[in-house]
Order: C-alpha cells, then structure tokens, then sequence
C-alpha cells in the first residue's frame, strides 16, 4: 500500500493539520516565488540565488534558508516510489508559483501519485483565505476531496512554472486558459501577476492599490495592509510584501 506524504504551504498548515487524523509526513514549503530573481543554471545555483535574495530581505541568513528551506525542499529526493504525494496550496498567486515551483521539482520522480488538496470555500467572500479560516472538519474534508494530477496537469504545471519564472508574461496568459480540475481561478490569478507589470510602464496593480489606500483611507500601516488584503486577497502578500510597496508608495 502506497504511503502518503503532505506537501504544505506553511507551518501555520502543519500546526492546523497536527489536529487532525491525517498521517503527519509533511514537506513544508519555506519560499515566497512571489518575488526575487529565479533563474539559474541548475538546482544548486538556483538555492544559492534564492538564499541571497532571502537572507537581503527577510531579516535572516542565508543559513538559516538552507537548514529551514531547502532541507525540506531535499525530502522530497527521499520518497519512496509510488508514494502519493498530497500538495496543499491555496489559489492566491503566491501559493500558485510556489506549487508551480513543487511541481516542476517533484516531476522528476515519475512513479509519484500527486494530488491537489484544494481549500473548502463555503462562500465567495472567502474565495482567497485559503486554509487559514478552516476547522479541523473542513480541514479533513478537503483532503477527502483530492483531484488527482493527470500527465496533463502535470505538464501544464510545468509550463507554467517556466514562463512564470523566464518572465513571459504571454506564455503565462495563453496556459491560463487551459482546463484543468488541478487549478482554480487560473486565468483571474495569472492576470493579477501580468498586472504586476503594465505595458506602459506606470504603477503596477499593487503598489495602484496601496497608493489608493493612502490617499484615501489612511497612512497607518495596519489598516493599508488589512485593507489591501481584502481587495487583493488574490495575490497572497503578506505583510512583508505590503510593507515593501507601502514604504515607496509613503515617500512620493
């Protein structure tokens, strides 16, 4: 019989899931893909970019990135084969180019059984709070409702991890409209990425949002970031990533 491991999306996820009957073999993802350089000429040289760009800006070491991160990301290469592996994303973007990033790493090992765990949303408004709001019922629930990874899924994951990635923001555009029972609100999410970036070279969607906020609502940090989160629930930011927009935006 098949072993089951958890790919999860943070420790909050872990430590929610820890009150649950579901086996606890988890690999937590440690990465915000969100940001930060990420091309390189191979794995090693990628982890070595990515600990930099972490250690500059989230007040760590890049250190503590190898022992935190990229040991987790290294269980993975321990696997057994024909394990199934469960990937607990939510459908933000941040959560997105992470898993895009899981899938691009464990597609190296074909034998592995993959599945989508997707969060329970009862209603829209709660589209992007992910697992965060989710009691131990939904929690398991959602896990009974896994969808499988079909080859095709798979290598749409791929794809999209490669544009996204290389920056092609067109690529990334024509995979958004492809089907898929593995990605949610794919299209809306990838649009909110290729608004990152205007044609026109003027504010990008976020930093619109939080100089709107500003301008009309309040200068205190709390409230620009509780508010932004609620109109942009589908980038993902966190506080960190608010903070940085919200520090240019403050001084024009």
């Amino acid at each position: 019989m098949s072993t089951t491991y958890h790919v999860l999306n943070g420790d909050c996820l872990a430590d929610q899931l820890k009150q649950t009957q579901i086996n606890q073999d988890f690999i937590v993802c440690r990465e915000c893909c969100i940001e930060g350089d990420l091309i390189a000429s191979d794995l090693s040289n990628f982890w070595s970019i990515r600990a930099k760009f972490i250690a500059n800006n989230y007040h760590t070491t890049e250190e503590d990135y190898f022992n935190k991160s990229v040991k987790e990301f290294e269980k993975r290469n321990h696997l057994p084969e024909n394990a199934a592996v469960c990937l607990w994303f939510e459908n933000d973007l941040f959560c997105q180019t992470n898993m895009w990033l899981i899938l691009s790493l464990l597609t190296q090992q074909p034998t592995l059984k993959l599945y989508r765990i997707f969060p329970v949303v009862e209603n829209d408004a709660d589209t992007w709070k992910g697992f965060g709001i989710a009691d131990t019922e939904m929690l398991e629930q959602a896990y009974t409702s896994k969808v499988l990874f079909e080859p095709e899924d798979v290598d749409l994951g791929k794809s999209l991890w490669i544009a996204y990635k290389n920056n092609n923001l067109e690529e990334l555009k024509a995979l958004s409209k492809t089907p898929s029972s593995c990605f949610q609100h794919l299209e809306e999410v990838c649009q909110a990425h290729i608004d990152r970036f205007p044609a026109d070279e003027t504010l990008g969607r976020p930093e619109k949002v939080v100089r709107e906020i500003i301008e009309t609502t309040s200068k205190d940090f709390k409230t620009v970031f509780a508010e932004f989160s609620d109109r942009e629930g589908i980038y993902g930011f966190s506080d960190l990533q608010v903070k940085a927009i919200y520090d240019k935006q403050i001084l024009i």
